[in-house]
């Protein structure tokens, strides 16, 4: 099968992830493949040499028609079969260049809550004139449905968020030598950008330190991940907040990194303290690392940890029962290394590209 994915932008985020692991493998289950970007972004040499097409356009406009007309072209030209976007600006570009277009299917992925008011109307438009539209979990199906008031009950297809094994291999490098930790210290911590929208919520885990650090003296916290245009005072709060409290010698803000798998890879807990999501490609990363996890108790995280079982789990916001179950953790290796064992097996049955891969071939196929 002949597929597009067009991508906006390629920066670092899950559905830029999802997409270049889906590059990579589509292969194995017969996709020929053709990734066209509106724009650059940090991902870019590795979607280059992802081993399938790869075709740089720039978008100029909010609703570029030129850029619409530059898609039609290479559809046409490749006899692709089905275009598949990742976001509402994604899904509006490959309408226009498609419309028309006898026997083009149409796939748009949720990745996570609509941001706003031109996206939501974006999508209200795009849902039906889509062959399929992917959540990425029932939990998003739900707050698309209550809280933006989109019709999710028709052409709709849960498909859980897949990563790559490979991409999670570490390289070696030690994120605690780089921070001048001996390796007899407990770190744990994020790996999660700092957001304009009310997305995830580092505040709450900065919050919950003070009783962390005090349980377990020889424990530090790492943030690693970038600031959106916007969210520079989020970051400021987090910041603040442990500079007034004396926390700054055992918090480190290591900001946007490419070193992922390394830093799981020294992560003794992992923590996702978050306000809404669809089904993060963090968290999923995250169990198939074999890194135990603490999570907020929302629906697609509850859904990802199958109910909570195979993780920690805290109410939203609640930086004093954080601190008391994160505290408790990791003091408790046993219990660690339970739920990291629970969650790698959950996670390669469920979140891994083969599975996904798996669910993605039984929906392209019935279009």
């Amino acid at each position: 099968m002949r597929v597009l994915y067009y991508l906006d932008t390629l920066g670092r985020g899950g559905a830029e992830m999802q997409a270049l692991d889906v590059c990579r493998n589509g292969g194995r289950i017969g996709l020929e493949t053709t990734i066209v970007a509106g724009g650059g972004g940090s991902l870019e040499d590795e979607f280059a040499d992802a081993g399938v097409e790869y075709i740089r356009l720039q978008r100029k406009f909010p609703v570029d028609l030129y850029l619409a007309s530059q898609l039609r072209k290479i559809i046409k030209e490749r006899n692709i079969e089905l275009v598949h976007g990742y976001q509402a600006v994604d899904g509006v570009h490959l309408y226009l260049a498609s419309r028309g277009l006898k026997n083009i299917k149409r796939v748009l992925s949720f990745q996570g809550f609509i941001q706003d008011k031109r996206n939501r109307v974006a999508s209200r438009f795009l849902i039906p004139r889509m062959d399929a539209n992917i959540s990425v979990s029932r939990g998003l199906s739900k707050w698309l449905n209550e809280v933006d008031k989109l019709d999710t009950a028709k052409n709709f297809t849960v498909i859980y968020n897949g990563a790559d094994p490979k991409r999670l291999q570490p390289t070696g490098r030690s994120i605690k030598a780089e921070l001048g930790l001996g390796r007899e210290a407990l770190l744990f911590g994020m790996v999660a950008n700092f957001y304009r929208d009310p997305r995830k919520d580092q505040l709450t885990l900065c919050r919950s330190l003070p009783k962390v650090f005090a349980d377990v003296p020889n424990s530090h916290c790492i943030f690693a991940g970038g600031i959106e245009q916007g969210a520079e005072d989020k970051m400021a709060d987090c910041l603040n907040f442990c500079i007034e409290n004396g926390l700054t010698d055992r918090v480190h803000f290591a900001g946007a990194r490419s070193d992922v798998p390394d830093i799981l890879s020294e992560l003794d807990v992992f923590v996702f303290s978050s306000l809404h999501e669809g089904l993060p490609v963090a968290v999923s990363e995250a169990m198939l690392a074999g890194v135990p996890m603490i999570v907020s108790e929302i629906d697609p995280l509850l859904e990802a940890t199958d109910g909570g079982d195979l993780a920690e789990t805290f109410p939203v916001k609640d930086a004093a029962i954080l601190g008391k179950r994160l505290s408790a953790l990791l003091r408790n290796e046993e219990r660690r290394n339970d739920l990291a064992q629970k969650a790698l097996s959950y996670a390669e049955a469920n979140f891994s590209i083969n599975a996904h891969l798996g669910e993605l071939k039984k929906l392209y196929d019935s279009l």
